[in-house]
């Protein structure tokens, strides 16, 4: 419970200081913004590799997993859906109801409901002892697809924005490749070295490898042309292929609990800046239709955040449906741990609450199995 809490303070940290950081770094924001972005991406790219390293499948069971696959994309959309309907019709006019511009446009928004965070949530449930327990193991799984989706959902979105164009389909068939290697290379390659250095190294070769790809289409083709793969996949296949091999010393664990933490602090430090922040100055001749509306004052701004993260995590709910064979409460700590996927909304505040109210819940169920959960 200590190592969470503490997640969570870093995590606040890191919220506070994005607010001020660009007063403190004046002309030099810039800079400590990227380098700050760098290590976010390599910290990342260490957490899931080593999740990829610990990551089992059974191919026998390739019909589960398709079953999870289409859990994972209901989970992933049910959001999405919902915000896009409370965007149109709750925050916009009723002039724009039947607009097919606010439709595309809050399509788009409303996709950020459930973005990427998985190296916050294996982060979380590793800290109270769950890595053994079947909630994590599907969770492992749950979460990939999710972020697979998530790409995946993208990909139209991005057409009716900007048109059908080559790049996009580059983006689909380097994923679908990447799955397709981890799942034939599965802990095939038995590599001697898995410290924590190789890790680190490895981390950094494939931040280096996507912001290649990204810069260098960008440099060609221009930032709407440009090529961006995220680190949490690659990063994952690579740990897949991978033949663990266990380093269970004292320094090891102080060095990942460390990454762990900077990486936590670092996630704080990515939110956006909107302490001082005059968004009517901002908006002003925006030709967005979400944009040209009136400015909300803070305490409805709140409002919002907060049903906003209410509907993303009712959404999140859809994995406590299936899995009939578990507990109620191991499929509803099971949904809970996603909620942690949302970086919008007010959501991301409680993640601690959220972990410990998974903890509690797969209490009532694992221990009875004579699994232990340590604190």
């Amino acid at each position: 419970m200590r190592k969470v809490l503490s997640f969570s303070g870093f995590l606040m940290l890191g919220l506070v200081i994005s607010q001020f950081l660009p007063m403190i770094a004046g002309e030099g924001y810039g800079v400590v913004k990227s380098i700050s972005n760098v290590l976010l991406y390599v910290c990342l790219s260490f957490i899931m590799i080593n999740v990829g390293r610990e990551f089992v499948l059974d191919k026998s069971r390739w019909k589960s997993y398709a079953e999870d696959y289409f859990i994972a994309m209901a989970t992933a959309a049910l959001p999405w859906f919902m915000i896009a309907i409370y965007y149109v019709f709750i925050l916009l006019p009723p002039d724009y109801w039947n607009s097919w511009e606010a439709w595309k446009e809050n399509l788009l928004l409303s996709r950020f409901a459930a973005p990427t965070s998985a190296g916050i949530l294996f982060t979380m449930l590793a800290a109270i002892g769950l890595k053994s327990s079947w909630i994590y193991k599907k969770i492992q799984v749950l979460a990939i697809f999710d972020d697979l989706d998530t790409i995946i959902l993208m990909i139209p979105l991005q057409i009716m924005m900007i048109g059908l164009r080559w790049q996009l389909i580059i983006v689909v068939v380097i994923v679908f490749l990447l799955l397709s290697i981890g799942w034939q290379r599965l802990n095939k390659y038995d590599w001697r070295r898995q410290d924590w250095k190789a890790i680190l190294f490895y981390s950094v070769i494939i931040f280096l490898a996507t912001q290649i790809l990204y810069l260098g289409s960008k440099e060609l083709y221009g930032e709407a042309g440009s090529i961006h793969i995220e680190v949490l996949l690659p990063a994952f296949v690579l740990g897949m292929i991978m033949k663990h091999k266990e380093h269970d010393t004292p320094v090891e664990r102080s060095v990942a609990t460390g990454i762990s933490f900077l990486f936590m602090f670092l996630v704080g430090m990515s939110m956006p800046h909107f302490i001082g922040v005059n968004f009517a100055e901002t908006h002003a001749g925006t030709h967005s239709v979400t944009g040209s509306q009136e400015m909300m004052s803070w305490g409805m701004i709140l409002f919002h955040v907060v049903i906003v993260s209410l509907l993303s995590n009712l959404g999140k709910l859809c994995p406590m449906f299936f899995y009939r064979d578990r507990k109620l409460s191991e499929r509803l700590a099971l949904s809970i741990g996603m909620f942690t996927r949302g970086e919008v909304g007010a959501g991301i505040i409680f993640i601690g609450i959220f972990v410990l109210w998974v903890k509690k819940l797969a209490l009532r169920s694992v221990t009875k199995k004579g699994t232990t959960i340590r604190s």
